[in-house]
Formats: C-alpha cells, sequence, structure tokens
C-alpha cells in the first residue's frame, strides 16, 4: 500500500517538475558513457533520474547558480550506477550540495608531515556517513576515461560509491552483497587485486587506474567503480577479476560480451 502511494506521489511530483525528455538529452549529450544505454534502458535512466529528483533535495554551495540542466546531469550520472539496483539504494541519504569549484571543509587537517591545519585543502566531492553527498561541478564537467592524468575519473559515481559501501558496516569497501555473491569471494578478489597494484605502484609501473585508489580499501572501491564506468574495457582487460564482481555487484555488463558467429 505505501509503495504503491508512494509512486502515485512521485508520479504527480514528477510531472509538476516539468521535465522533458529532450532536456534529458541535452543534459547528458556530452557524457560518453550514455551512449551505452539505449532502448528500454535509456528509457528507466531517465525516469530514475526525474524521481531521483524528486526525492533529493539538490540545493548550491555558497553562491554558484544552479540550473536545470546541471541538476539532470549530476543526477543521471547518480543514478547510473543503481540502474539496476533501484532508487532505494540511496533511500539513506537526502542532499546533494553541488559548488562551483573545489570547497573547502571546515575542519581540522593533519598533513604528512604531521602538522596540523585549521581547515582542510579544497576537496572536489565528499560523502558524509550519516549525511549529504557534496560536489564540485567542476570536477563533474571533468568526468571521463582519461580525465584525470590519463586514468578515469568520474566524481558522481566515486562519491556515490562511497554511500553503496557505506550501507553495510561503514566505508570499508564491501557493500552489501547479492544473494548470488559472496563476501569472501569479494575479499579474496579485491585484496589480491590491491596487493598487486601496491606492488606495481611501489615498482613505478603503470597503474589501470588512479593511484588515490591505493589510499584504503574504500577509496580502491570507489575508484574501481568510476573506472568501471567510465573505462570499462582497460578494467576489463587489466582486472578481469575486480571487474567480474562489479558486473555482479551493478548487475551491469559496460563490456559487451561477444557473441560467437554461427
Amino acid at each position: 500500500m505505501f509503495k504503491r502511494f508512494r509512486s502515485w506521489l512521485e508520479n504527480r511530483r514528477v510531472k509538476k517538475m516539468g521535465f522533458t525528455a529532450q532536456q534529458w538529452e541535452s543534459a547528458i549529450a556530452d557524457w560518453p558513457v550514455m551512449e551505452r544505454y539505449q532502448g528500454a534502458e535509456r528509457d528507466a535512466l531517465r525516469e530514475m533520474t526525474f524521481r531521483f529528483l524528486v526525492r533529493k533535495d539538490v540545493v548550491p554551495g555558497g553562491d554558484f547558480q544552479l540550473t536545470h540542466e546541471i541538476c539532470l546531469n549530476v543526477a543521471t550520472m547518480a543514478c547510473v550506477p543503481i540502474l539496476h539496483l533501484g532508487l532505494d539504494w540511496y533511500d539513506h541519504w537526502y542532499t546533494l550540495i553541488i559548488y562551483e569549484g573545489d570547497f573547502i571543509p571546515n575542519r581540522p587537517y593533519r598533513s604528512e608531515d604531521g602538522v596540523v591545519h585549521p581547515q582542510a585543502p579544497g576537496l572536489s566531492g565528499e560523502a558524509w556517513s550519516k549525511g549529504p553527498v557534496i560536489l564540485s561541478w567542476q570536477s563533474v564537467c571533468e568526468s571521463g576515461a582519461h580525465a584525470r592524468q590519463t586514468k578515469a575519473s568520474n566524481v558522481v559515481i566515486h562519491e556515490l560509491a562511497h554511500k553503496l559501501d557505506m550501507l553495510r558496516d561503514g566505508a570499508n569497501g564491501a557493500p552489501p552483497m547479492h544473494p548470488n555473491m559472496q563476501a569472501g569471494e569479494w575479499h579474496d578478489i579485491f585484496t589480491a587485486a590491491w596487493d598487486r597494484l601496491q606492488h606495481d605502484y611501489k615498482k613505478h609501473r603503470p597503474l589501470p587506474l588512479d593511484d588515490y585508489a591505493l589510499t584504503d580499501p574504500a577509496e580502491f572501491f570507489a575508484v574501481c567503480s568510476e573506472t568501471f564506468f567510465e573505462d570499462p574495457k582497460n578494467m576489463k582487460a587489466h582486472m578481469p577479476e575486480v571487474y567480474r564482481l562489479l558486473c555482479q555487484f551493478y548487475r551491469q555488463q559496460p563490456v559487451p560480451v561477444a557473441i560467437p558467429a554461427m
């Protein structure tokens, strides 16, 4: 009963927003990842995007002026990871704050040399465990398969991956497993990949993703997630087992499976 009422209410609010398919298409036209979603999947992603904007409070940070195009763009990127999981996976948070550029958290910061500074350096994104998601629009615009020193980058997917990770025992690189997945296998494969990349990094060998992934397990999952969606061929080629598990978790296969010729 409650779900039907919620759906009816959302339908009314979506209609009241007045967004059109043409507006949505225009807002996401420059994001290459969207070429992967066609037909029924594209329609479902558009519908989910509109419902995301109904459920979430999207507000500007500072004096930034939000536009419908910005909201549609960011909301679509946020919905791509959960297209086959469902919008309910984001039910534990409610506010999305978008700054024009990097934002400075109002808290002390300890640098690598041990010095405590009154404020942290500027950030492109942040996901609070019991709070909002904060993004830099400038960083959103810099998304791409080779955007961060030739490595994949998408701050929206990165921060939303943190939110999914937090659903199970906090941000530790291990989001909730589906019934057909095994937590032990996830741990073993991600740990082996982490160890291998750490070894390659110390040997100054090229990595298939941004080395920020080696900060901790939570960042490893988030960077793997943005790479999975922005540069899946590279991930499948260099991290096939991690790619396989992310296909299972996100219930998507961004690299099409080749069909044998008859």
